[in-house]
């Protein structure tokens, strides 16, 4: 995993705005419409290739595929994996439940939009989940490949994104295992296909776990905090044996308390479950730190510190709003992370969360975004002068 002695590296989180045409592809299909899988195709690759360019002008150091290919960070496996069937609707959030006004506006504001959801008419599993096909996500890295090698040297790095096994097993309700335990083994033994088909690609690995902050306010809202701290012990074990077979500095940790401009004051406090992901066997986390509920959490790595070898991707950029970031206010997060953790060279600057993690769920422009993606590279600039001392040079 990169780190620099020099200056701090730019990435983001993931998912990038989709052109409006595949996204009203995607929602139709999601709704059970026909549509033309070759134009999903041939779009979704189109879309790979502007995604890599953007980031470029961007300045964008750690980029990826935009997820362009997927309707959503993890619904997407619905056409992967067998086992599946029926439908179900996600528990409401407790942030949401608690404000009335605020719910109709909620419900109002999605119900106008042409989009992929991830909380209604989900299936279940209903039979053993497996793996269907190492093909499909060979493809998805064949695309991205191709897009790189159109643009060389656009990245210091690149990744691909995966979800944790938790989130699936949250938002596709058990139908057929016998216990949460179970379903999590048959989840993580399915997803360990694309977690090494990504990283044999020679591409860093970010696995997307929401659900281990996110489900406190959802599946765990009106149970104790104990059980949902066992739910994230058992998910992180999940994780680590599905990635046995993968270099820890391979991989990093996306979690966060969902993709959501709602009120968040029900989410769990990062320092009551950071001792549980440090227990993840990765080489970063990727944790939102701009967001208002959520920006003065950095101070948790002070008594709860990151192991010799790792790094953190700490969001300087909230993904919710279409404020632009000034990028000395991006200069003084991350020079305030960076404190903390003690070495500037194990932190770099991100995003709090993907743009546009299911298909028109996005809640900025697109135009908004790349500019609020080259004040992050803005932002960089200013923090790494006051950082590093001038003349260093890069080392992985």
């Amino acid at each position: 995993m990169q780190r620099s002695v020099s200056r701090i590296l730019t990435t983001h989180t993931g998912s990038l705005p989709r052109p409006a045409e595949l996204t009203r592809l995607y929602a139709l299909r999601a709704r059970g419409e026909a549509v033309d899988t070759a134009a999903i195709e041939r779009l979704g690759r189109e879309a790979v290739r502007t995604a890599v360019c953007k980031q470029r002008e961007a300045g964008i150091d750690v980029g990826n595929n935009g997820e362009q290919q997927r309707d959503s960070f993890f619904l997407y496996l619905k056409s992967r994996l067998s086992g599946l069937g029926g439908s179900w609707e996600r528990p409401s959030r407790a942030d949401v439940d608690r404000y009335p006004a605020f719910k109709r506006m909620w419900t109002e504001q999605h119900a106008s939009k042409t989009q992929v959801s991830a909380l209604g008419g989900l299936p279940k599993a209903i039979g053993p989940v497996r793996y269907l096909d190492a093909g499909a996500i060979e493809s998805e890295c064949r695309a991205f490949k191709a897009a790189l090698e159109e643009t060389p040297g656009v990245f210091v790095e690149a990744f691909m994104t995966a979800p944790s096994p938790g989130i699936f097993a949250t938002a596709v309700r058990n139908e057929y295992y016998d216990t949460l335990a179970g379903y999590l083994a048959a989840l993580g033994a399915a997803l360990q296909v694309e977690y090494e088909a990504i990283v044999n690609n020679g591409f860093l690995l970010q696995i997307d776990a929401p659900d281990l902050a996110l489900e406190r306010h959802m599946t765990y809202k009106d149970r104790p905090l104990a059980a949902f701290i066992a739910f994230v012990e058992l998910v992180v074990a999940t994780i680590n044996h599905a990635l046995r077979n993968v270099a820890r500095d391979r991989v990093r940790l996306h979690v966060c308390w969902g993709n959501s401009e709602s009120p968040h004051d029900c989410d769990v406090p990062l320092a009551e479950i950071l001792p549980a992901l440090l227990a993840a066997n990765v080489g970063g986390l990727v944790l939102p730190f701009a967001n208002p509920r959520h920006a003065h959490e950095f101070r948790c790595f002070a008594k709860h510190r990151l192991a010799d070898d790792q790094v953190l991707v700490a969001g300087v950029i909230d993904s919710l709003t279409n404020f632009v970031e000034h990028p000395e206010v991006v200069a003084d997060r991350i020079e305030r992370v960076a404190a903390v953790v003690g070495e500037p060279s194990r932190v770099l600057a991100g995003t709090d969360c993907g743009f546009d993690t299911s298909a028109g769920w996005g809640r900025v422009a697109e135009d908004v975004v790349w500019a609020k993606l080259a004040s992050l590279r803005d932002g960089t600039r200013l923090a790494s002068r006051r950082l590093f001392a001038p003349g260093g040079a890069e080392t992985n």
